[in-house]
Formats: structure tokens, sequence, C-alpha cells
């Protein structure tokens, strides 16, 4: 028996798939070489790290290289660095959308103390970007445009592919946060640069990665030993790496089946949910995230109450700010319904009876408080 609360979180972190703590285990007790050196545990370690690579980079384009960084936060951080050298010729603007994850908003934003212009473009009521206004944005100026693939809050899958033609008209650069499709969501061939985290695909903390188009030159972000082809010094974990190649490996080899399993999840949960109003489009949005509201619910007390499942009024990295979602605001919502609105997120360990149960819970503690 257990007293742990239904887990319905999987858009804040995933549980390790027990295939990757097995993986992970020899390089955390037995083999601590360090990568980087030149004897044969060194090698050992190395082969390991390159042989998770190439597991990462099979579920990315072609014609790229992944590089490891220690968040996709941090992956982010390093793929803005690109707009310095464009600066010199022209190109000081940056373009990202509204509902961006703060990674990247405040990334961007931080680039006006080095004078660049960064607008933060509108999505539509649906969550979705109108390309026709975001082609009128995009000039011979712009260096940079950024949009997440699936949204973490709401689910929402944007038309990367599309607005990475557009930024390509202007030879602008496409930086794409896919932490949340990654594994799940085909990734448009045509980014520049796409920014992954382990940790949302059943793989360990404290990695990500950066992958980016062959040809782009990025400006070092960590200076040091020169690891990671001098971009990004640091001693790598084999540990972590070998967990994030088993975690990508094992998605390759569950796609299907874990999108069927994601899919039945989500239906049962609009139906136990009908009551409720879905937040963004209903169509164009990965099903492993309900993002939903019930107008007159005081959320806080909802999830004060519902102690049973654990679930989310929002993005786990913004929960301790006390700001309302800046996602849900860019569709329109008013405070009140963005207030009375919830995320649940499904996962791989997940059953049809969590999700009965959860939505039980939440039902019923919604009920009490007479709505």
């Amino acid at each position: 028996m257990t007293n742990d609360p239904i887990y319905l979180d999987n858009q804040a972190t995933t549980p390790l798939a027990p295939e990757v703590f097995d993986v992970m285990v020899p390089w955390l007790r037995d083999n601590f070489g360090n990568p980087h050196s030149a004897h044969l545990p060194g090698r050992k370690a190395a082969a390991a790290v390159e042989v998770a690579r190439d597991q990462v980079a099979g579920l990315l384009p072609k014609g790229g290289e992944v590089l490891f960084t220690g968040s996709a936060t941090e992956a982010i951080n390093l793929g803005f660095g690109v707009v310095h050298a464009l600066k010199a010729a022209g190109r000081d603007k940056i373009i990202v959308l509204d509902s961006e994850h703060a990674a990247v908003r405040d990334t961007a934003l931080s680039y006006e103390a080095y004078g660049f212009m960064v607008e933060r473009h509108p999505i539509g009521p649906d969550g979705i970007v109108s390309l026709e206004h975001l082609s009128e944005a995009i000039d011979d100026r712009t260096a940079l445009v950024a949009a997440m693939l699936v949204n973490n809050e709401i689910g929402v899958i944007q038309p990367v592919e599309a607005i990475a033609e557009l930024a390509h008209q202007y030879d602008a650069l496409m930086l794409c946060d896919v932490v949340q499709g990654y594994g799940r969501v085909a990734i448009p061939d045509n980014v520049d640069m796409a920014a992954i985290s382990a940790h949302k695909i059943y793989g360990p903390k404290a990695i990500g990665a950066l992958w980016v188009r062959e040809g782009i030159g990025l400006p070092p972000l960590i200076h040091g030993g020169g690891q990671e082809q001098g971009i990004r010094s640091g001693t790598l974990s084999p540990a972590l790496c070998a967990g994030f190649g088993k975690a990508a490996a094992l998605c390759a080899d569950r796609h299907n089946s874990d999108a069927a399993h994601i899919q039945a999840l989500a239906d049962k949960a609009r139906s136990c949910f009908a009551d409720w109003t879905i937040n963004g489009s209903m169509d164009h949005r990965y099903p492993g995230n309900l993002n939903i509201r019930r107008d007159g619910v005081d959320v806080g007390r909802l999830m004060s109450d519902v102690r049973g499942v654990a679930f989310s009024a929002g993005s786990a990295c913004a929960s301790g700010s006390g700001r309302p979602s800046h996602v849900l605001a860019a569709l329109g919502l008013e405070t009140g319904q963005i207030k009375s609105s919830i995320r649940l997120g499904f996962g791989r360990y997940n059953s049809l009876e969590d999700v009965e149960m959860a939505s039980q819970y939440i039902n019923e503690a919604a009920e009490a408080q007479g709505i």
C-alpha cells in the first residue's frame, strides 16, 4: 500500500523509467572514470557518452549535432548566444511568441540590455500564432525567431515548420523549445536549434541538450576546459548522459504504444471532465496535456483540498512566483478564468483508473465549493 498521490503532473517532470535507472547505476557505482581523461576508464566513459549522444540525436533532425547541457534552460540560453554575431550585420530584432516558457521569454528580454529589440508576438484565443501576422513582423532586421513546439501549459502545437520557413525567408534563425514534444511529436527538419530535457521523457534531471544545425556557430556559454567543442565547458556525467540516451531510445522503441496509451488516457479524462472548458485549441494539441477551467472554482483551495492527486495550476517553473499564467493571459482569458484553471499531465505510467479516481476527487472538491 502507498499513500502517494495519483501523479498527473507529467509536464513538470516524469518518473524515472526503470530501464533508465538500471543503465545509470553502473556509472554511479562502479565506472567512475572522467570521460575527458585519456586512460582506459576515461575512454570507457567517453564511449558511453557518445553512445548516448547518438541515441538522443536519433529523435532529432539529421544534419546537426547534440551538445549536452545541464538543462533545457541552459540549452536555450546557449542557443540565444548566436544573435551576438548577427547584430554586427544589422540584425537587432528578436521575436518570441507570447506564450513561450519563461526560459525563452526571460532570456530574450535579457538581450534588451545588449541593444536588441525584443517582440513578444501575440497568439490567438486558441493558443496558436497567426502565420499571416507573424510574417508581417519578421523582417531583414530579425536575427532570431523562437517558438515552442508543444506548449508546456496548454499543450497546443504550434506550426513550427511554417514559422521556420517564414524566418528563413529573411535569413533569420529559428530556435525551438521542443522539451514537451521531444519523443512524442515529430520535430520539423527545418529548425536551426532545438532545446530538449531528459527529465520530461522519463530520464534523469540535471541534463538537457541543444541540437544545432551544421554550419551555425555558437559562442561559448561556459568557459573552462573546452569540453563539448569548447562551447560548454565542464565535466560531463556519464551516468546522466547514459540515462538520457536510454530514455530517448525507449521513446523511440515505445512511440506507438506510448501514443496509444496517452490518447486513451486523454479520451477518458475529457469524458470525466465534461463540465470543464478546455483552454487552447481542441484539435492542434498534444493529448497528454489537458488544461481546463471551471468558472468560479478557487484553484488554490482546490489544490489544498485534493491531496490525493498531484496536478498543477500552471508551469512548475513559475509556481512560486504568485503571478497568473502569462500563457492563459495570452489566450485572452480574464483573471478569474485563469485562477479557475488547472493542468493535468498524463504519462506512460498512468492508468485509466488513475484518471477516473483523480477526476472523482477533483470534481467532488469543485462541487463542494458550490460550483
